[in-house]
């Protein structure tokens, strides 16, 4: 049987065509950023001069042929700067040591070293190993390496609470989780919103698959970006996720606009929940919007942010993380289809009223996170 072949065709916009240039013509770029940007250049079927084959791209730039390959695939499904970017490659190997001996290990490495020593090297924690039998000997270099995927010392959390007491952090999260637990009455609901985005990826020509004897043909190129909102009333199990080209405040503005007159208009007092985006703010209205109906649709507002970098207390994020795996984890032609799936997702959703549970109180957060909590001196 053949084997597939798919070409991903790459088609710039001017203004990611003269981002390239001036990327290749500065002396201070990474010198694979600037090979990846030359690929792309060259591979770009959206200028005059037409597309390079790969071969020509590959003796051009002295690199492989699976190179271009790679660059543009990444260019064509995640973008054009996540294809100037190297890919970290995860290689698995047999493991020296088994779940007791890396716990061992681990637990040596975490500890006081030996008498008369300032502190565990590599050799100390190989030789240690070996004289408490749990390996008939071992490489300092599988040391470094087991502790490295272990400890892995390099990863650190962040933006997700802060590292010591921060008032403002707790502040806007109390705010937030008192939003959560309020009981509302007939004319108010509270609406969560958020955004994210989706690259749309096409095919070219119509794909002839892989059969004995010749191989299978895939043509996709990059078909633009679209920017979602996301809105979710998480105590109605009610969401729309709103399409669109760009993620202005105007566009902010109308898809507030239509949950005020549309979705809620039964509503006399929607409590909105968001981040801290320069967009999400009463302000934008008045980019869109006469001075009068920007004051209107303001009025019918309370707003409330999430702390910064603390957006996972948003529950619309919640939901868009749902949607992604449900529905967006796919190549997804353009933009009318990716509306079409979404309306598809979403209606079943709203039929089947899911909600989001809540727990984490008020109480909660000043015994869990009572670090974020600025100490009283009296």
């Amino acid at each position: 049987m053949g084997m597939s072949v798919k070409k991903y065709r790459v088609k710039l916009t001017t203004e990611e065509r003269q981002e390239l240039k001036a990327l290749v013509s500065r002396g201070r770029t990474a010198a694979y950023k600037q090979t990846h940007a030359r690929v792309l250049l060259l591979s770009d079927e959206g200028q005059g001069d037409g597309a390079m084959k790969d071969e020509e791209i590959a003796r051009a730039l002295r690199i492989g042929c699976s190179t271009v390959e790679r660059v543009r695939r990444r260019c064509v499904e995640e973008g054009v700067d996540a294809a100037l970017e190297r890919r970290v490659q995860i290689r698995r190997r047999r493991k020296k040591l088994d779940g007791q001996g890396e716990a061992h290990l681990i637990a040596m490495a975490c500890g006081e070293p030996p008498q008369g020593r300032a502190g565990w090297t590599l050799k100390l924690l190989a030789d240690r190993l070996v004289e408490c039998q749990v390996v008939d000997r071992i490489s300092t270099e599988t040391v470094r390496q087991t502790l490295k995927n272990e400890l892995k010392p390099w990863l650190k959390e962040c933006w997700c609470i802060p590292p010591g007491s921060s008032s403002e952090f707790v502040c806007a999260m109390e705010d937030v989780l008192e939003v959560y637990h309020r009981q509302y009455g007939d004319n108010e609901v509270p609406v969560c919103l958020d955004e994210t985005s989706k690259q749309q990826t096409k095919e070219t020509r119509l794909p002839r698959p892989a059969r004995p004897g010749a191989s299978g043909v895939y043509d996709y190129e990059r078909n633009g970006v679209s920017n979602l909102f996301m809105l979710f009333a998480p105590l109605e199990g009610w969401r729309r996720v709103e399409v669109t080209d760009r993620r202005t405040k105007a566009d902010w503005a109308r898809v507030v606009q239509q949950l005020v007159d549309v979705d809620y208009a039964h509503k006399d007092r929607i409590v909105l929940v968001m981040d801290n985006l320069n967009t999400h703010h009463p302000a934008s209205l008045y980019e869109a919007l006469e001075p009068a109906e920007a004051r209107r649709i303001a009025e019918r507002l309370e707003v409330h942010y999430t702390p910064k970098h603390g957006s996972w207390l948003n529950m619309a994020e919640i939901e868009i993380v749902v949607m992604a795996r449900q529905c967006l984890d796919r190549r997804i032609s353009d933009q009318s289809t990716l509306r079409r799936e979404i309306e598809a997702w979403q209606d079943r959703r709203n039929r089947n009223t899911i909600r989001v549970n809540w727990r984490f109180t008020t109480a909660d957060a000043r015994i869990k996170l009572k670090s974020l909590y600025p100490s009283i001196q009296n």
